[in-house]
C-alpha cells in the first residue's frame, strides 16, 4: 500500500497545570465551533476554549491588485492594504471552571457557536453562554436528571435539541428554547426534557444526531446512541414521541463511538473489537424491493440501516473516537483514534460503492499522544485541520496534507 498523504502536528495546546493535581488531567474530548475558529476541550473538571491567533500584514499592491516589490513602493500606482491571516498559534481565551464537581467527559458547541454544553461525571450537563461581542462565558444552567455519570452530549443541526447519555443506560432529549432577538446577554436559553429513552442494556457511550431524510418517523432528525451492550440504536420522532426505530448489530464488543457522514446516509462506528463499521441507510422502498426486514421497526414506513462494510483491525486496541470530514473538505476522509495511541486517516478507494464500500489507510501516526488518544475532530470549515485529545492531557492540532 502506498501512503499518499501526510499529517503534521502544527501545535500542542497545554492548559495551566493544576497545582492540586498529582499529574496532568486527562484531555477527554474536544469540539470545534461551527465557524472553526474556536476549539473547546475538557480536562479534569474544567473546560478550556482556544482561539487561533490572527496577524495583520501590510502589503503593497498596484492598481491591478498585484503585490509589488519594496523598491517599487514609490510608484504612484501602488497602494498599501492590510490583510488578516491566521498563524499556527492557538491561545486559551477562556477557562470554564468551578461548576462541575467531577470530570467533564464531553463538550459540544451549539450550531450558533455561542452556547457550549459540558457533560460531567457528576451527573449534570453544564450550559455555558457567551455574549455576542465578548469572550465572557457564563454557566447559565445545569441540567439534572441522569442517575449517574453523563458521558456524552450533542446538538441537532438547528440547535433546538440537545441529547445526553450516561452510565444509567438512558438517553435524554432536551428542547432548547432560544432567547428572543436581542442577544444572549439579555436572557439565557431555557431547556425542557421532552423524552427519556430506555432500551440499552449497558452504559451509553456516545451520541450523534443526523438528518432523518424522511426515512424514519415524521421528524427532521434521528438520534444514534452507542453502548456497552455492543449495539447502536436509532431513535426517531413520530407525532412528537421518540421511539427506537432500529437496533444496529454488527460489532462483537462495546461500541464506543459513532459519526455521521455528510448528508446522513452513512454512519461510521468504532468499537472495543478494534474495528470500524460502515453503515448505509436504505429507504423504505429499497428495503421492500430487496425484501430486507427491519425487525425492530415500530413504523412499517421506516427505512433500514445495514452494516455494509467492516474495517477489521483498524486499530490494535479499542477505538475511542471516529469522525468524518465535512463535505466542504472534498476528500471524504475518516479519522479514528484509540487506546493504541494511533491516529489513522482512511480514504475510500476507486471501485467502491455505497453497498460495498472499500477503504484503505491513507496515513497512520503512531504515538500521536503519550497514551490513549480519546477524541479526534475535523475542523468544520478547514478540511485539512484536525484536533485530538489524549491521556497525556494535551490537545494536538494537526495539518492534513492531501497528496
Amino acid at each position: 500500500m502506498t501512503i499518499t498523504s501526510t499529517l503534521e502536528c502544527i501545535n500542542i495546546l497545554t492548559p495551566q497545570p493544576n497545582p492540586q493535581a498529582a499529574e496532568q488531567d486527562i484531555a477527554w474530548n474536544c469540539s470545534w465551533s461551527p465557524d472553526g475558529k474556536l476549539l473547546a476541550s475538557c480536562h479534569g473538571k474544567d473546560v478550556y476554549i482556544w482561539q487561533q491567533q490572527q496577524q495583520q500584514e501590510e502589503q503593497l499592491h498596484d492598481t491591478t491588485g498585484l503585490i509589488v516589490k519594496e523598491e517599487n513602493s514609490s510608484s504612484s500606482s501602488s497602494k498599501t492594504t492590510t490583510t488578516t491571516a491566521y498563524n499556527n498559534e492557538w491561545v486559551c481565551i477562556a477557562e470554564l471552571s468551578d461548576v462541575h464537581e467531577r470530570t467533564v467527559r464531553s463538550v459540544a458547541f451549539s450550531p450558533c457557536g455561542r452556547i457550549l454544553a459540558s457533560a460531567s461525571f457528576d451527573g449534570t450537563v453544564g450550559i455555558w453562554e457567551c455574549g455576542s461581542a465578548t469572550n465572557n462565558w457564563e454557566c447559565t444552567a445545569q441540567l439534572e436528571g441522569h442517575e449517574s455519570e453523563v458521558k456524552s452530549v450533542c446538538w441537532n443541526s438547528t440547535g433546538t435539541l440537545l441529547a445526553t447519555c450516561g452510565r444509567d443506560k438512558a438517553v435524554w432529549i432536551w428542547e432548547c428554547i432560544l432567547p428572543l432577538p436581542g442577544g444572549y446577554n439579555s436572557q439565557p436559553c431555557e431547556f425542557e426534557c421532552i423524552a427519556v429513552l430506555h432500551g440499552h442494556a449497558g452504559d451509553v457511550k456516545s451520541l450523534i444526531f443526523a438528518p432523518s431524510n424522511g426515512q424514519f418517523g415524521d421528524g427532521e432528525d434521528v438520534l444514534f446512541s452507542a453502548s456497552y451492550d455492543d449495539t447502536i440504536k436509532c431513535w426517531a420522532e413520530d407525532a412528537g414521541d421518540w421511539y427506537c426505530a432500529e437496533t444496529l448489530k454488527g460489532h462483537a464488543s462495546t461500541v464506543w463511538t459513532i459519526a455521521a457522514a455528510p448528508g446522513g446516509a452513512r454512519l461510521v462506528s468504532g468499537s472495543d473489537d478494534c474495528s470500524l463499521g460502515i453503515w448505509k441507510c436504505y429507504t423504505a422502498a429499497e428495503r421492500a424491493n430487496n425484501n430486507q426486514q427491519n425487525v425492530d421497526a415500530c413504523n412499517s414506513k421506516d427505512g433500514l440501516w445495514k452494516c455494509v462494510g467492516m474495517l477489521s483491525s483498524a486499530h490494535t486496541r479499542t477505538i475511542y473516537s471516529v469522525h468524518c470530514a465535512p463535505a466542504r473538505a472534498g476528500h471524504g476522509r475518516i479519522a479514528s483514534v484509540g487506546a493504541d495511541d494511533v491516529l489513522n486517516v482512511y480514504r475510500e478507494v476507486c471501485g467502491s460503492s455505497s453497498d460495498a464500500p472499500k477503504f484503505e489507510r491513507d496515513i497512520s501516526v503512531p504515538a500521536a499522544h503519550a497514551g490513549d488518544v480519546n477524541c479526534v475532530r475535523w475542523n468544520p470549515r478547514d478540511g485539512a485541520l484536525l484536533a485530538t485529545t489524549g491521556d497525556d492531557g494535551l490537545v494536538r492540532i494537526w495539518r492534513y496534507h492531501l497528496r
